[in-house]
């Protein structure tokens, strides 16, 4: 498997490369954006490790010159900014997923290992389960041709569920990944904002699309109420 880390912390890339290698990767490094997106265009990789801020070309730039290219290459963004709307940009663009800095190598692998699991797929402009059509670069949602005006929340939670559609997905993981990897406050939030979904998006049309799944979480499907 060949990996691709773009990060300027030239300590931390020769860090990640050495311990990659000890897992049988083979990592190339790149620590200017304009030399990592080369390398990523020229270089078919199975993964790419790419900073948010680096010189010369942001991570932002990168992701949108590579998928606007229709290469889908899995993209893992690291970034020092501990912020959801730093990390909801980078998934919007075409990031399969992110790490805040500073971050355990052990979890590195894992996420790696999970993007590897998944392989290339293409990401259309629009998601789309039955007549739910959700653009994440317009942030907007339309439901068999009528807009839903979502609260920020609500649609990242809407995009969240759509990108995992048919997978039954638990509170923690939408915690960790629609509010923040370090969210401290009661987990009920995320039955709150199901509701709030739930009347936005299936009420109003007779749907059931949002559904709970008894012990494991919750689930977007197809499925006509």
């Amino acid at each position: 498997m060949r990996l691709l880390i773009v990060e300027d912390e030239v300590r931390l890339a020769s860090a990640l490369q050495r311990g990659l290698a000890s897992e049988g990767f083979t990592v190339d490094l790149a620590h200017t954006g304009p030399d990592g997106l080369h390398a990523a265009q020229e270089t078919t990789y199975d993964a790419v490790i790419l900073d948010i801020m680096l010189p010369g070309l942001s991570g932002y730039r990168i992701i949108e010159a590579l998928r606007g290219a229709e290469n889908w290459v899995p993209i893992l963004m690291l970034t020092a900014k501990d912020g959801e709307y730093d990390e909801a940009d980078a998934l919007d663009l075409g990031a399969d997923d992110y790490l805040t800095k500073p971050f355990s190598f052990v979890v590195l692998l894992a996420r790696i290992r999970a993007l590897l699991r998944r392989g290339v797929t293409p990401r259309p402009a629009s998601l789309t389960v039955d007549d739910l059509v959700l653009d994440p670069a317009a942030h907007t949602v339309m439901r068999g041709g009528a807009t839903i005006e979502l609260t920020p929340r609500e649609f990242s939670l809407l995009e969240f569920l759509m990108r995992r559609a048919g997978d039954a997905v638990s509170k923690a993981d939408i915690l960790h990944h629609v509010w923040d990897a370090n969210y401290e406050g009661d987990a009920n939030v995320v039955e709150v904002y199901v509701g709030y979904l739930r009347r936005k998006i299936d009420t109003p049309f007779g749907r059931q699309s949002v559904q709970t799944v008894r012990g494991a979480g919750y689930r977007l499907t197809a499925e006509i109420g």
